[in-house]
């Protein structure tokens, strides 16, 4: 079971394409790759299992104070980032085709795990961000671009965004995580939030472990570990509790 899991989980190197990439579109490329060149994502990116690029937006405007933004047309506070600046910041993207294109905004549609590993299994993404109130709704009609969320939140920009979601996305890559089997027992795997962990020292500032996982019992551990990850899910996010159980409710009633 664990096995068909993990087909289910990662990514196979057959399937997988090495050169997967990631290009951000931004104002302050400066940001890149940040935490991205740290821990596994870093070693992945110097052992060239993943690449990373950025694009200046201000490269594109076409006047001498490199203006990407103006007034939004009805009126209203903040500024609008051009439709025809960021055409040409996407027009120069290699392989734009072959890749995912995505600009991350809080209008978006929320980000799944189940996305994340879309776009891991593909070549790569493309990833807008946008800054001041937005970008002109036109060229992201034009370009299909997809809208992604990470929350319902706001930012100063689409930068931070960016750097979580690609870390999403790398560290489902072949050879990036050294434990195959850790991506199964995550969050949102199966549905439900992970269960708790716990490490030496036994006791600590007079709190135990929970003595079932000393047992050695390892089909017990396995239910306390379920029951744990439910009771967590139902407390903390009714939302996916909800879908796990109408899901759950569907496979009974087939057998």
């Amino acid at each position: 079971m664990a096995e068909n899991m993990l087909k289910e989980v990662t990514i196979s190197a057959a399937a997988a394409n090495q050169d997967w990439s990631a290009t951000v579109v931004t104002l302050f490329p400066e940001m890149f790759p940040g935490s991205l060149g740290l821990s596994l994502a870093g070693k992945a990116l110097d052992d060239g299992l993943w690449s990373i690029d950025t694009v200046d937006i201000r490269d594109f405007a076409a006047d001498n104070q490199q203006t990407v933004d103006d007034t939004p047309f009805g009126g209203g506070a903040g500024m609008v980032m051009r439709a025809d600046v960021i055409d040409a910041a996407l027009m120069s993207v290699k392989k734009s085709n072959q890749l995912s294109r995505i600009y991350v905004t809080p209008r978006g549609t929320p980000l799944t795990q189940t996305r994340v590993k879309e776009l891991a299994a593909s070549a790569g993404v493309v990833i807008l961000c946008g800054r001041y109130e937005g970008i002109d709704n036109r060229v992201l009609d034009a370009w299909e671009i997809e809208e992604i969320s990470l929350g319902d939140f706001i930012l100063s920009g689409g930068e931070p965004a960016a750097l979580a979601l690609i870390d999403a996305c790398v560290r489902l890559l072949p050879g990036v995580i050294g434990n195959k089997l850790a991506p199964i027992e995550e969050s949102f795997e199966g549905g439900l939030l992970e269960y708790p962990h716990y490490t030496r020292p036994r006791e600590w500032d007079g709190r135990e472990v929970p003595e079932i996982l000393l047992s050695g019992h390892h089909e017990n551990v396995r239910i306390w570990r379920q029951t744990q990850a439910e009771q967590i899910t139902q407390e903390r996010r009714p939302d996916l509790w909800e879908k796990y159980n109408i899901k759950h409710e569907a496979k009974f009633n087939k057998h």
